[in-house]
């Protein structure tokens, strides 16, 4: 039960992350689930009828790359939502808050902390001052080719790990929940993506997105609806039961000891909150709306919809400790309290299965499923936008790319990360994939937010200073992940880790500000000189956002 526990923790460190641990790979195969593939199959052809709709609408790298701006506040908030409510929120979370109660909530709460960043830090700066990716604006001042080449370098270095963990991830739900193949599931996945991203760009991602978090907020709200009516609505009647029956008792309503220590808590809040606010595909739906004023509406949404989740969430694992916990068919054996059906993770599907049956089950495993297409297609499409924009039109052919040539880039960018995301799923299948979420929060934190902010609120930021930070960042990020336990030990088999703590951020983090700073400050050259000077007509822009891209007017 623990090492289930673990999983639906580390499954927390990513919200766009399905999956990760052993607690899946050590899934068994179940029955054929028909409700599941006919509702994932219809899923499948509105999405792809999407497509077809939005591939007539992308003739530009603007359609392409960011929906010409035309999305609205509301429809990019439920959007983003729509990435961060993914299946760890509906699986891992609920298992959570079924095993450690109100623990699991606070860990929910605590990832809130990283909106109010974004909201008042960043999102109007990031309209005003971007365009396609963020490398916009880290190069806005400074040197373009060093400086998105950085940038580059550490968002596909964020992409690729979150590609991998979400395709071995796809392969363990489908295994579970559809009782399919593993390899059929990343084929799956992997053509749908590259069919989404190369043929409808930006607009069809999103509209994935937005359609993926309706049905999962109303199959969710559904599930939970029907919970509660088992207790008269009455939340106050259903944790009575719920402390009554949990080995926890009175326990399961106070926080207890969920993570190790105070240093692997402070990193993981520090990774969360500021690696939340450097993910490349988070930042890039920023650019997708008509102006700043939308973009701060857009996290106002995306907060109210993933809020309102996480409370559903909460409903859900405490109505499941009653509904689910004292179901002898929930359990292996029949054995109350013994090893689940199908790993700790399936205490969601097994509550709608109580509550609603197979059909309501289908919907549920379908949507769960569904959350890894949405957010695969915006990290392709995140990745895509950094070798075509930044690398190839930016630093090899130096602004000189037509707008039909880096779109020709970004649609074979898009099928090689698909058909790179399939083979790399392959071949971590059996291997645990925890440390590459750790990862890929660790260099968001550690290369991407330092340079980002420092970018857009420092002066005295020169491009010696942020290629040195940023490359520092990001491999103190990746070496010390991989001398933790969870990659020198779990995965190499040494004996003993050489770093004791699991996540980096705590350190890579401010070693990124501080080498930033410094280099910055030794900096007396012309052209440091020069970046320094050109901060006043980029503080006018980031505030007026006159001179910013307008939005296409379909």
């Amino acid at each position: 039960m623990l090492a289930r526990l673990n999983v639906a923790l580390l499954g927390l460190l990513a919200p766009a992350l399905s999956f990760a641990g052993d607690a899946i790979s050590a899934t068994e195969k179940q029955p054929l689930n028909l409700h599941a593939i006919g509702m994932f199959v219809l899923f499948v052809s509105m999405t792809l009828g999407i497509t077809y709709w939005a591939a007539g609408r992308t003739k530009s790298a603007s359609d392409f790359y960011t929906a010409g701006g035309g999305i609205t506040g509301f429809q990019n908030g439920l959007a983003i939502a729509g990435d961060y409510m993914s299946a760890a929120t509906l699986l891992g979370l609920t298992a959570l808050v079924y095993t450690k109660g109100v623990d699991g909530y606070i860990y929910m709460i605590a990832f809130f902390a990283g909106w109010p960043i974004i909201l008042f830090l960043m999102a109007e700066r990031l309209r005003n001052l971007g365009k396609f990716t963020f490398a916009d604006i880290t190069s806005y001042r400074l040197n373009q080719s060093k400086v998105r080449t950085m940038a580059a370098v550490s968002s596909l270095t964020v992409v690729c790990f979150y590609l991998v963990a979400q395709m071995v991830g796809a392969g363990q739900l489908i295994k579970l929940l559809f009782g399919l193949d593993y390899n059929i599931a990343l084929f799956v996945v992997g053509a749908l993506m590259m069919v989404y991203v190369t043929f409808g760009g930006m607009v069809a991602t999103t509209w994935v997105q937005i359609i993926k978090a309706c049905m999962l907020l109303a199959g969710g709200t559904l599930v939970a609806v029907l919970a509660m009516s088992q207790f008269g609505f009455s939340f106050e009647k259903m944790m009575g039961q719920a402390v009554s029956l949990h080995s926890l008792g009175e326990k399961l309503l106070f926080p207890g000891s969920l993570l190790p220590d105070p240093i692997t808590a402070l990193s993981l809040g520090l990774g969360l909150m500021f690696g939340t606010a450097g993910l490349p595909h988070i930042l890039m739906r920023f650019f997708t709306v008509t102006n700043a004023k939308e973009a701060r509406k857009s996290v106002l949404y995306a907060s109210g919809f993933v809020a309102y989740f996480f409370n559903v969430i909460l409903l859900m694992g405490f109505a499941a400790i009653i509904i689910v916990g004292q179901n002898p068919e929930f359990f292996e054996g029949g054995q109350i309290g013994g090893k689940i059906v199908g790993g700790g993770n399936m205490i969601a599907m097994h509550l709608a299965k109580a509550v609603g049956g197979n059909l309501l089950l289908g919907f549920l495993s379908a949507v769960a499923f569904a959350t890894i297409l949405a957010v695969v297609s915006g990290l392709a499409l995140a990745g895509a936008a950094a070798i075509s924009h930044d690398i190839y039109a930016r630093v090899i052919r130096k602004g000189s790319a037509t707008e039909t040539e880096e779109l020709r880039v970004s649609r074979f960018a898009s099928v090689g990360l698909g058909l790179v995301a399939i083979v790399l799923g392959i071949a971590f299948e059996k291997m645990n994939v925890a440390f590459m979420v750790a990862l890929a929060f660790g260099i968001a934190a550690s290369a991407n937010f330092p340079v980002l902010i420092l970018s857009m609120y420092w002066r005295g930021l020169t491009t010696r200073g942020a290629i040195a930070g940023g490359y520092a960042g990001l491999v103190a990020a990746v070496l010390l992940v991989v001398l933790s336990k969870s990659v020198w030990v779990t995965v190499l088999g040494n004996a003993q880790a050489l770093f004791p703590y699991d996540q980096p951020a705590l350190f890579s983090m401010p070693l990124a500000f501080l080498i930033t700073f410094i280099v910055s400050k030794l900096d007396n050259s012309a052209e440091a000189q020069a970046e320094r000077a050109a901060f006043e007509d980029q503080y006018v822009r980031a505030q007026t956002g006159f001179g910013a891209a307008d939005a296409s007017s379909h």
